[in-house]
């Protein structure tokens, strides 16, 4: 699932004033991270991640694996935020940030 550069710059334009709804600090991916972060793909479609790892390579593996493991797409990194991105099965207009946009 290989996005175009013309939805990758639709995604950022609309993850900009998006706030993260999950944070990912030195305990890694946890099995809760990983409920959260499908919990909330599954109702927003795009969302962004927070990480407070310190190291950058450290992550690099993290942003990797986070999306390895629920199957979402990377749209971008800036600092210590994820854009991430995984189409919804049946989206639901009043929680999709793609259909409220």
């Amino acid at each position: 699932m290989a996005l175009t550069a013309a939805q990758k710059k639709r995604f950022r334009t609309i993850g900009h004033n998006l706030k993260p709804v999950v944070t990912i600090a030195s305990n890694g991916l946890s099995a809760g991270v990983l409920e959260e972060t499908t919990r909330a793909l599954a109702d927003h479609e795009l969302i962004k991640v927070k990480f407070a790892v310190g190291d950058r390579e450290a992550k690099k593996a993290f942003i990797g694996e986070l999306c390895k493991e629920v199957g979402a797409e990377l749209v971008q990194t800036i600092g210590n935020i994820a854009l991430i991105y995984k189409p919804a099965k049946e989206p639901n207009p009043a929680l999709s940030n793609l259909l409220r946009s």
